[in-house]
């Protein structure tokens, strides 16, 4: 078989091209730290980094809808340790109101201080977040969650809780709705105060009325107790969701630190190899040059 001196030219063209386009890639990736600059480089590698990194993505966004769990959670907590402030504030007032020593204008004042408590606790059940959305409304968070009556409130809400993906396996209520909060546990706090204050402005002229005063003041003090019992029961169960929060953001960022490591795993360029190599190629392409050099010299192609 007979070699034509442009085949020699060519096959040497050919071997230094080669030989550039491999220094060139190899340097690319020492440049960029990559492996593959292209997913054509490595077709599996790069569908299973792309996997890697949709799963990452996901445990990202759980962790940002944690966060939102936690501060939506943490305003209805905060909120329901001022209701817990004020039901012992009201107790503390029933102790008061049952001292013989202390006549009708004394109740009449201390009926007077139970309606700024009523008033506080209607402010404190119609809460709403930074969005301005009310806390304790269920799905209707644009309505105020309850409206004063002549005998206590009434809940404009619905039942509806709020619930957000805080992880793959794992969806969470973000919200209490009012009834439950305020009306639930066998009583309704905002019918015990109106009847409270009812109560304390009554005049007490006879031993019926002590009676019926004294009588009135046990129910309204163990109605407040039942009260207390049913936030802070709400409050446990809060208190729970924001450890569970806490537990799930240390599983989060473990795992995306494993994603983190996999993807490096897979895309990260083995930088001690890839010297080596870029070493044996500026080797390769010097040789081709030279070798390319010498065959253009040859006094064959002197005559062409």
């Amino acid at each position: 078989m007979r070699i034509s001196t442009q085949q020699l030219y060519d096959g040497g063209a050919g071997r230094i091209n080669e030989a550039q386009s491999a220094l060139y890639k190899t340097q690319q990736q020492v440049s960029s730290g990559r492996r593959m600059l292209a997913p054509s480089d490595d077709p599996v590698a790069a569908a299973r980094a792309l996997e890697v990194r949709q799963s990452q993505s996901l445990n990202n966004q759980y962790a940002a809808n944690r966060v939102h769990a936690k501060n939506t959670l943490g305003i209805v907590e905060g909120t329901l340790g001022s209701v817990t402030e004020l039901l012992v504030e009201v107790k503390t007032a029933i102790v008061s109101a049952g001292n013989p020593l202390i006549g009708d204008s004394g109740r009449g004042f201390i009926a007077s201080e139970l309606k700024g408590r009523f008033d506080a606790l209607l402010g404190l059940a119609n809460s709403r977040d930074a969005q301005g959305n009310y806390l304790f409304s269920g799905f209707r968070t644009d309505a105020p969650a309850f409206v004063e009556t002549a005998g206590g409130a009434t809940y404009l809400g619905d039942l509806g809780q709020q619930l957000v993906q805080v992880d793959a396996n794992r969806k969470m209520a973000m919200n209490s709705p009012g009834q439950v909060v305020f009306q639930g546990g066998g009583q309704d706090v905002f019918q015990t105060l109106k009847d409270l204050i009812a109560l304390l402005q009554t005049p007490v002229a006879t031993p019926a009325g002590a009676a019926a005063l004294s009588a009135g003041l046990a129910s309204a003090n163990a109605d407040i107790d039942r009260a207390l019992d049913n936030v802070l029961t709400v409050r446990a169960s809060l208190g729970t969701r924001l450890q569970e929060l806490d537990a799930l953001d240390d599983a989060g960022a473990a795992r995306n630190l494993q994603y983190t490591a996999i993807v490096s795993e897979i895309e990260d360029l083995d930088y001690a190899k890839a010297l080596v190599q870029l070493s044996q190629q500026q080797a390769t392409l010097e040789a081709a040059q030279k070798s390319f050099v010498n065959v253009s010299g040859l006094s064959l192609f002197k005559f062409i």
